[in-house]
Parts: structure tokens; sequence; C-alpha cells
């Protein structure tokens, strides 16, 4: 009887083990249904629709979810960490911004993950999980707002809201491929959000439609003066564009392209970083000399991202000092020591900063006037990788906020356009217009939108015929060169593989080959040159490394000819060729080799 009561629970254990499991499966694939971009699934409604002849809310039949810095009734904000979700009260009102869009038309159903604390612009979270990016799910979805942008590259909700602070809706909506808005400073009201940085903080918003974008903006923002205009003046920041690790050309050009299609005139091209920023905002050299004593030369940009940072951490610990020194588990490790770092500024410096922004939109208010859009690059990198080490190096940091600090400390609008793709990554390109022409720099987005990825496809179909064509024409001089290397005539095959190389340098058979011809010659250390370049496009090159073998002996690196003799045995294990010449120079040379 005994046994068979154990046997009973036994089975009742194994019964709840069964469940649970389950349930963990089937959360999991709610998470992965909805890309992990929710953290809250609710309701709110817009009213009934006016009777005729008055016309329908503006946005009727579009839904929209809220990153989880908008106070909601009833719900509460979590900021992206749970402890600040238990250690505080469920909101008594709703955001004026989130009522505002309700009242317009659309329906709000849910809350969208953000950074912990939206300090962040990579969009990790490891209390939520980070949300798949729906076009490059191995690639972070960007931060702070990565839940909305995740949610609208998804095609879960017509667009979302979210807070751009130092980046965290022009960042995701660039690594998601889709389009993001941030207003001009004050522009939306931010009573019932969360506040991060006060001086910096807008409430921004996601679409992939130009057209919902900009009638999210008839909503929130007010009424243009002296109506619909187009741009009279297009810049274009070169310096900018010299931080883009990608061919500039990818982005630049594509706007170009547009700009002179749709408008019928040339963009302009501008030195905006050390030219114009240098006598516009004096400030900034007052503050490089404090910070290296003026004798490092940098870029004004470069001065800027700084000073973005500094004004950043300060304002952030300012509005949650007292949170932060309960020393709940936060942020990663460098969170603290970057808030008790910016204990150590003086108020002077800080006041510093603040005349640099106060001049920073003056100076890009004045290059811009009333009709002018300055284009950069909305991030110098594509999406790094997941847990990749790419977002710690401080060029990736530092180029990143050199880019994101111009409408940042400006105060100015600016919105993020994608162009396509590079690499498998989505592409983008920012429009910049001055503080107030909010209205102007939707309009401005709406007529140019169509045009913008039709060239972006062009361009892209263009580089592919090209480069298709230049890999035909290069296999065809390779060719030119074996049937010269056949006859012996070995400064012939060089040229022949010079032109290969020069119409495609991705090839590791050309290097090699041209190798094997300089070996003929006797110009071994070309031909050990050579075979190198070959390896770091092909590790697997069996002939390359045999051939710098062979160069290497012959300049008397004797280990290391051995060691690539060996290498290529590693490839091909029956290759007589390296299992005799690596045994003979261990004969030879036994002792140190």
């Amino acid at each position: 009887m005994a046994s068979n009561s154990a046997n009973l629970w036994v089975l009742l254990g194994l019964g709840l083990a069964g469940i649970l499991l389950m349930t963990k499966k089937f959360k999991k694939s709610i998470i992965r249904q909805d890309f992990g971009a929710f953290i809250e699934k609710l309701l709110l409604v817009p009213p009934p629709q006016p009777p005729p002849p008055k016309a329908p809310h503006p946005l009727t039949a579009l839904t929209f979810a809220v990153s989880d810095l908008f106070e909601i009734e009833g719900y509460v904000s979590g900021f992206g960490h749970p402890e600040w979700a238990k250690t505080h009260q469920a909101a008594s009102r709703t955001s004026l911004v989130v009522s505002t869009l309700v009242d317009g038309g659309a329906t709000c159903v849910g809350k969208t993950v953000i950074d912990e604390l939206a300090y962040s612009i990579h969009g990790e979270n490891k209390h939520y999980g980070t949300p798949i990016n729906p076009v490059v799910p191995a690639r972070v979805p960007g931060g702070s707002c990565s839940g909305a942008a995740v949610a609208v590259a998804a095609n879960l909700v017509d667009f979302s809201l979210g807070v751009d602070t130092v980046g965290g809706v022009r960042v995701p909506a660039g690594f998601c491929g889709v389009i993001g808005f941030r207003p001009s400073y004050g522009a939306i009201s931010k009573t019932g959000v969360l506040p991060v940085s006060a001086s910096l903080d807008t409430v921004g918003w996601f679409a992939k439609d130009p057209n919902i974008l900009r009638r999210v903006g008839h909503v929130l923002l007010q009424p243009a003066f002296g109506g619909q205009r187009s741009p009279r003046q297009i810049i274009m920041a070169e310096d900018c564009f010299q931080l883009l690790k990608i061919p500039v050309d990818r982005v630049a050009q594509v706007v170009v392209n547009s700009t002179e299609k749709h408008f019928g005139r040339q963009v302009l091209k501008h030195e905006i970083l050390d030219v114009y920023l240098n006598s516009k905002v004096p400030s900034l050299k007052e503050f490089h000399n404090k910070k290296k004593n003026g004798d490092v030369k940098t870029s004004s940009i470069r001065l800027l991202a700084h000073v973005m940072q500094l004004l950043h951490r300060y304002e952030f610990r300012s509005n949650h000092e007292e949170w932060i020194n309960t020393e709940k588990p936060i942020l990663e490790p460098d969170f603290s020591a970057q808030m008790n770092e910016i204990m150590k500024i003086s108020e002077a410096e800080i006041e510093l900063c603040k005349s640099i922004r106060e001049e920073m939109r003056l100076a890009i208010n004045s290059l811009l006037k009333d009709d002018g859009i300055l284009v950069v690059p909305t991030m110098a990198y594509l999406p790094p990788k997941l847990d990749g080490k790419e977002i710690l190096s401080e060029e990736y940091k530092s180029s990143s906020f050199s880019l994101l600090s111009i409408a940042s400390l400006s105060g100015c609008c600016q919105v993020t356009v994608p162009l396509g793709y590079y690499d498998k990554c989505p592409v983008s390109v920012s429009l910049i217009a001055r503080h107030g022409n909010d209205r102007f720099l939707l309009d401005t987005l709406q007529t140019m939108y169509a045009s913008l990825q039709e060239q972006a496809e062009t361009h892209v179909k263009s580089k592919s015929r090209n480069t298709d064509s230049g890999e035909n024409s290069a296999e065809m001089a390779k060719e030119k060169g074996n049937q010269a290397f056949k006859e012996k005539q070995w400064k012939k095959a060089i040229s022949y593989y010079n032109e290969a190389i020069k119409l495609n340098d991705k090839n590791a058979t050309y290097y090699s080959n041209r190798a094997a011809a300089y070996l003929e010659l006797g110009s071994f250390h070309q031909a050990e040159a050579d075979c190198s370049k070959a390896i770091n496009l092909d590790k697997k090159n069996v002939k390359a490394y045999l051939r710098r073998g062979t160069a290497r002996e012959m300049l008397g690196y004797y280990k290391d000819a051995i060691e690539d003799f060996k290498y290529a045995l590693v490839l091909e294990p029956t290759n007589k060729r390296a299992s005799l010449s690596a045994e003979r120079l261990r004969k030879v040379f036994p002792v140190g080799y």
C-alpha cells in the first residue's frame, strides 16, 4: 500500500514537472512570436468616432506600443529593470503623449523592452531578454528603445513610442531597418515620462511607413508655420561620412542621386566639424584646453561626443541619485564606475558643457536656417553581433556618440531613414533640420522617401553588376596569366595577375599564382608577401602555404618555412611535397628550428 502511494507521488511529481516544462516552452514560444519586444500586453482603446459629417480620428485603425518609460494609469513603468518595478507604484495617470495618441484614434497594445534604465544604445537587457532583431537576428537591435523598434520592424504594431536621449530612437531604427524620428527638444510634452537626462530627452517614434510617421507627427506637433515647403539646400557633412565603416558611396551617393533627381539641384558639401563648428562653438576650444591642455588636436565632433556623455551621466545621476545609491544590481559593471566618475566633475565643467549645448543650437540653426537639411550617417558601424566585443571598443563608442551628438546637443530634429542592406545588415542615413522645423523635416522625408529607396536599390544593383563584370574580367586575366606561366613567360604572367588583382583584390588564388611566378624569378620577398595575403583571404589555401614555405626557405627563415609545410600537411595529410620539404628541413636544421 505504501509502495503504491509512493509511486503515485512520483507520478504526480513527474506530471507537475512536465507541466512546468511545457509552460516554460510555451512562454518561450510566445516570446519568439513577438521577438521578445514586449514586457507587458495591455489595451487602451480610442474614443468612439465622431458622427458624420465630422472627419474620423486622424489615427483611426492604427496600433502602437510604448517603451517601458511611459506612464499608463494602473501600470508600473519598470524603466527596464525589475528592481525599479518592485520599488515603484503603479501610475495614477497616463502620460500626455500616450493619451493624445489614443484620443487621436490609435490603439495602444503594450509596453516594450528598453535597456536597463534606458542608459545604453545597444538594446540588450539581461533581465527581460534582448529583443530579437527581425532583420538580422544575430545582431543587436540597438537601444535604448529596442523593443519599440523591433515591434515595428516585425509588423507587430503600426508605430511605437520611445525616448531619444543620446540615440535611444535613432540607433534601434537604424539597426532594425525602420524609420525613427527624434523631434526637436521640447517639441513633445514629457509629462508622465520617466526622465533620463532632462536637457537631452525627447519623445520620439518609429514607423515603417513615412506616411504613418508623418500622421503621428501631425497629431503630436504644433501646426507648421507657412505650410508645406521643399528644402532649398541639402548639406552633406563630409567629415561625418569619413567615420563610416562601410563604403561611403553606399550611403552618400544614394542621397546625392535622390536629391538631384527629385529637386533638380546638387547636394552641397560641407566640412561641418573643424571648419564650421570650431568658429561657431567657441566654448568647444575652452573645453578642449581643459581636457587635453591644448596639446592634442581633436575634431569638434569627437569633443561633442564627450560633452554629450558628460551631460548625460551628470543629469542621469541627478535624476536618480537616491535609487542609484541603494546598491542594487543595476547595470553592467562600468555603470557604477561612470556614476562615481561623474561626481568628480566640477560644476564649472558642467556649466561649460551647457554653454556648448546652447552654442550648438545657434550654430546648427544658423547653418540650416528655415529650409536646410543636414545629411549625416546614423551610425558609423553596421549592427554589432550579439555579445560581440565591438561595442566595447573605444572607437565604436567614440564614432557612434560623435554622430549622435549633433542633434542631441543642438536640440534639432533628426529622422533616421533605412536605405536597404549592406553585407546583409540594415543601412541608414539621417536627415537633420533646425530646431522647431519638425513638420518641415517630416514633409521632406515624405517627399524623398520613395526616391531614396529607389536609388538605394539601383545603387546596389549597379554595384552588383559591376562586381560581376569585374569578377569575369579578373578570371579572364588570371587564365591569361596561367597560360603565360605554362609558357615560362614569368614577367608576362605577373602582369596578367596584377590586372586580375586590380579587378578583384579579394581572390586568394590570384595572389598565390603571382607568388608562383615571383618564385620562378627569384623574387622571394614578393612571393612571401603575396602568399601571406592569399592566406589571410583563404586560410585553407594549401598552395599558398607551400609557396610561402619555399620563399621563406630561400630567404633563410627555416623555422617559419617548416611551420608552413607542417600546416599544409594538416590541410592535406597526403601532400608529398609538403611532407618531403618539412622532413628535409628538419634533418638539415634539427636544433632550434
